[in-house]
């Protein structure tokens, strides 16, 4: 696996151009998140078992999508709306005395969108394990404080064992070897003022799908030829091979972040709408091939009816572009 410095160091001065019109997301939308002004537990709970259930909802020929009282909702879009309507409507669901003894039917119920008994998790079994893990840890290691799990880490990221990544790896959820989701909720914790890392240094962007196949499109990352193989042919990965994958590709962005002087947590704002909305999953409505967007130009993504990274991206103009690598079994993103 090869990391292309030279195309790291062009990507981040590009995406350091962009971000400085980028406002970052203060994660208190209620339609998605707990209200500004609610108690730091609360809002810390809340968002420990929303990061542990933001995975591969989405299958092929399956999206996760639904219609509500206030519109379409998508991915994890829809997620986050089923949590903040179940935060607004049973605080208590969140609480990790709960949790540990959660059932099937109740993550069931609450995850599938009303009117859509079709879009129950594959999953169900298996998120329900997730989080009576997590109640039960986070029960006997912090008395059932989330609050006590930060606090402990004492504003670290990583700090021999003791920091709040560190920490977050003992519960089930958590255990990606590439640290999406520690990362992801570090993120969303420090937003909302209840984290701040002093260790900024250790900050890395939560790679998953997106990242990964922006990065690969780029050619921040050359995979070995079998491998390309892999991702062409659509040939299941390992959680090994993902790994490895993965792990060059947030190597490669904290090249760009470093060298563009970015905040990775800022940097993963931009990428992650970026795949969503402009360098999608299927290649051919890729910005570059299909044209833009509303939504890719709104989030800056295109300018001038052209991608902002079609100088510098090697997969411009080609008709076959990188698609997903395969691993859909899996909690890890």
């Amino acid at each position: 696996m090869e990391i292309i410095v030279e195309r790291c160091l062009r990507f981040g001065e590009k995406a350091g151009e962009i971000l400085l019109s980028l406002k970052p997301d203060p994660f208190t939308d209620p339609r998605y998140y707990p209200p500004l002004n609610e108690d730091d537990e609360s809002v810390a709970r809340y968002f420990l078992v929303m990061v542990a259930m933001d995975h591969r909802l989405s299958r092929p020929g399956r999206p996760y999508e639904a219609v509500l009282e206030d519109g379409l909702h998508h991915g994890a879009d829809l997620l986050y709306r089923l949590g903040a309507r179940m935060y607004a409507e049973d605080k208590g669901f969140f609480d990790p005395a709960r949790l540990a003894e959660i059932g099937v039917e109740d993550v069931s119920r609450w995850l599938t969108p009303p009117g859509r008994p079709e879009l129950k998790p594959v999953d169900v079994e298996l998120r329900a394990m997730l989080l009576r893990d997590l109640g039960l840890k986070i029960m006997k290691l912090y008395d059932g404080s989330v609050s006590k799990l930060i606090n402990e880490s004492g504003g670290m990221l990583k700090d021999e064992g003791r920091g709040l990544v560190d920490r977050l790896k003992a519960l089930t959820a958590y255990s990606d070897p590439v640290e999406k989701k520690p990362y992801l909720l570090a993120k969303f914790l420090e937003r909302r003022g209840l984290f701040r890392a002093k260790d900024k240094w250790n900050k890395e962007v939560p790679v998953d799908n997106h990242l990964t196949r922006i990065a690969l499109r780029l050619g921040l990352v050359e995979p070995p030829s079998w491998m390309k193989h892999m991702i062409i042919g659509g040939r299941p990965f390992s959680w090994e091979d993902d790994a490895m994958l993965r792990l060059a590709v947030r190597k490669a962005y904290k090249i760009s972040a470093m060298h563009a002087g970015l905040d990775p947590f800022i940097l993963d704002d931009f990428l992650w709408m970026f795949g969503r909305k402009c360098c999608v999953y299927e290649a051919e409505g890729a910005a570059c091939s299909s044209g833009c967007s509303d939504e890719c130009s709104r989030i800056g993504g295109c300018i001038k009816g052209k991608c902002v990274f079609a100088d510098i991206c090697p997969s411009a103009h080609l008709e076959e572009k990188y698609r997903e690598h395969l691993f859909l079994d899996t909690w890890y993103y």
